[in-house]
């Protein structure tokens, strides 16, 4: 939002994708939007916040916009959609705990959703387990 935080990466799956977790709507007031993306390299006053025990949230340090979500086992960052002009053209193909989504709006379109159920089952470790 400021410029102060420079973003360069390879999208090579143009695919736009939602969650609808509690930690994402309270970080974004909303809903969080990504795409997946590789060779991401960040400049500037970028920080991160460690939001669970396998995940953190990117923002940018002196304006607050929302950068990344990344999982801190394997370091995989999903960049904000909204990083991307148009969200990159990309079309909306999945959203992680739709069966949490608030009354007030729903996603058009026909797209996987994958439950509660199944997005911690994709996301979180079991005991024992290292993503």
């Amino acid at each position: 939002m400021c410029g102060a935080v420079t973003v360069k990466a390879t999208v090579t799956k143009p695919i736009v994708r939602a969650c609808h977790c509690d930690m994402c709507r309270r970080h974004t007031s909303s809903m969080f939007m990504s795409l997946p993306a590789t060779d991401i390299a960040v400049e500037g006053p970028a920080k991160s916040y460690q939001s669970s025990d396998w995940a953190e949230r990117g923002f940018c340090e002196i304006c607050g916009s929302t950068l990344w979500y990344a999982t801190t086992g394997d370091g995989v960052r999903n960049l904000s959609a909204g990083l991307f002009e148009n969200a990159g053209d990309a079309p909306l193909k999945l959203e992680f705990f739709a069966d949490a989504t608030p009354g007030g709006y729903a996603l058009a379109g026909d797209h996987r959703k994958m439950s509660t159920t199944e997005t911690m089952a994709l996301f979180a470790p079991s005991e024992g387990d290292t993503i």
